[in-house]
């Protein structure tokens, strides 16, 4: 072959005038199944994948295409085609052309840029160590840094740090170790900080660095996101745009529940950690996961939900809190928040952008369904956060509306009102939406969903945060500031009360569980007078709480009634207490 030429195919080729209709093409034709979609869309990929695109927006354009494919192909050529153009994605000429202007789009061969809290931090540093640094323009805690220093090195150098007027950029970049990254070196010596881990969290979560992870072969990407292999179900019907009826989604049962195996849970964690980094979130329940409390719930046609419980350490003293990572085929395409008791749930559902506007009715009819399965929920609710009290992209996607049309309603009387008005004005003119005042006054109040008659004591309604006012009132007349007292004592007389306690067999988990209750159970009214019976099944709640499922507190406590009835008279009075 002469200089100057080459076969024809062995490159891409500069995108012509017509790539960003065929990207307009696939971006119609993505979500559209049924006879010819695959061939269509095949041809549509083998056009783009041979193109050059001149924009950055556009390569990250294709990207959410091939992404949502992966999720949702057509059939086994598709599938193919599709992953193969992915895992070749950090290679295009284009990407590596454009990726200085693609921070934190999560695509393979991009960098992510975040203010990580403790948890991911540390994680980040143990895994991809030589990758972290810290992006020192966006560093608002300089000087905060400057005073933890003297904290994070030896003796020995206290005279120069004392004296010498260096910056804290300056003294990392000569304190860290040869081929150590400053951010590696910042989250080690914080990790070896003598405190305990609740304050050392507390400290750097304070200091709040900002955080760049560099690409690399392994790094987190959504590009490379999916779990190990597994069937695959392709998408031959067009997709479920219906809106669920709650009440029969309700009751169908999942197809499965499945404990996962530690090793195959971590994997399943690291890629729930991985879908928050990429798209620069943190999740806490996530970041302190329990990989003895994972479980795949399978909701069919390829969906299923890995449910991931908390460390006992990082449990809520009352509501359980799960999340789940939803899974299509094994892509992560959304997560769920969900705390649990009282036979209720607190959701938070979210959706990931490439996937909005696919299934998203369909999905949630299967996070009730799951809910009902393993906490026995048959009343729901959603925050303000979720409708857009202070959540600009909540309030644009109309979220309050998407759960009123489901079936939610809120129980403020204020909220219903304003809500008739609206229906009222649509029912006139069918072309009517809620401006965005209106929507911010909407999503002051929480929504509720019921399955049988509505009910008060439900989570949203019961005022459970004061239970906390009540501990504090007992704990301060009778022991001000040594709470440490308090904890040894309380432990020691709920034991007495309650007949039952810790013995040889309860874990650190459950022995923890036992010391933060044990406040609780003293001031709950009337227990004193309940039947043996009734006072040891309160110890097992207790244990449960610190156990390997925090589930198993879930259904122990619903099933207590006069455990159930105490609580709920403790909060109802100390919060008419406490107005």
């Amino acid at each position: 072959m002469t200089r100057g030429t080459r076969r024809a195919g062995t490159r891409p080729r500069r995108a012509p005038a017509g790539a960003e209709r065929a990207l307009r093409a696939l971006e119609r034709a993505r979500a559209e199944f049924g006879p010819g979609s695959e061939a269509v869309k095949l041809d549509l990929l083998t056009r783009l994948d041979r193109l050059l695109l001149p924009r950055a927006a556009q390569v990250v354009r294709l990207h959410e295409a091939l992404c949502f494919l992966r999720a949702y192909p057509d059939g086994p050529r598709l599938l193919k085609r599709v992953e193969a153009m992915l895992a070749a994605f950090a290679r295009r000429r284009d990407l590596l052309r454009h990726r200085r202007a693609l921070p934190d789009s999560g695509i393979a061969g991009t960098a992510t840029e975040f203010r990580f809290f403790w948890p991911t931090a540390r994680w980040l540093v143990r895994r991809w160590g030589a990758r972290l640094a810290i992006v020192w323009r966006d560093f608002d805690g300089r000087d905060q840094l400057e005073g933890l220093l003297p904290l994070m090195t030896h003796p020995g150098e206290a005279p120069a740090l004392d004296e010498i007027a260096y910056s804290p950029r300056q003294w990392l970049a000569r304190l860290k170790g040869p081929g150590e990254t400053d951010a590696a070196f910042l989250v080690r010596r914080f990790a070896a900080l003598p405190m305990d881990e609740a304050a050392r969290e507390v400290l750097y979560d304070r200091l709040d660095p900002p955080l760049r992870l560099s690409p690399g072969p392994d790094t987190p990407s959504r590009t490379a996101a999916r779990t190990g292999p597994c069937p695959v179900s392709f998408q031959r019907h067009p997709l479920d745009r219906n809106r669920p009826d709650l009440r029969a989604a309700w009751r169908r049962p999942p197809l499965a529940t499945v404990a996962v195996p530690r090793r195959e849970a971590q994997r399943l964690i690291d890629l729930a950690r991985e879908a928050m980094v990429t798209r620069s979130r943190d999740l806490d329940v996530f970041s302190w996961a329990n990989p003895d409390d994972v479980r795949l719930v399978d909701g069919g046609d390829g969906l299923r939900f890995a449910v991931i419980g908390a460390l006992p350490e990082r449990r809520l003293l009352l509501e359980a809190v799960y999340a789940f990572l939803t899974l299509k085929n094994g892509v992560p395409i959304s997560y769920v928040l969900n705390s649990a008791l009282y036979r209720s749930a607190e959701i938070a559902y979210n959706v990931f952008e490439t996937w909005r506007g696919a299934e998203a009715g369909a999905v949630y009819g299967r996070v009730v369904a799951t809910l009902r399965h393993l906490f026995g929920a048959d009343s729901f609710t959603i925050y303000p956060y979720q409708l857009g009290e202070g959540n600009a992209e909540a309030l644009a996607s109309g979220a309050w509306w998407f759960y009123q049309k489901m079936g939610f309603r809120p129980r403020d009387r204020d909220a219903t009102r304003l809500m008739d008005d609206e229906l009222r004005r649509m029912r006139v003119d069918p072309s009517h939406r809620s401006n965005l005042a209106t929507l911010e006054r909407l999503a002051h109040h929480n929504l509720y969903f019921h399955v049988g008659r509505a009910r008060d004591d439900v989570i949203g309604l019961l005022p459970l945060p004061a239970a906390g006012l009540a501990v504090s009132d007992a704990l301060a007349a009778r022991f001000g500031s040594d709470r440490e007292c308090a904890t040894r004592v309380c432990a020691a007389d709920a034991e007495r009360l309650l007949g039952a306690g810790p013995d040889r067999d309860w874990s650190a988990g459950e022995r923890l569980a036992w010391e933060r209750w044990s406040p609780l159970v003293l001031v709950l009214p009337g227990v004193a007078t309940w039947p043996a019976r009734d006072r040891r099944a309160l110890a097992q709640v207790v244990r449960a709480k610190g156990g390997v499922r925090e589930s198993e507190f879930v259904r122990r406590f619903d099933r207590h009634r006069r455990l159930r009835e105490a609580l709920r008279r403790l909060a109802v009075r100390a919060d008419a207490e406490n107005p």
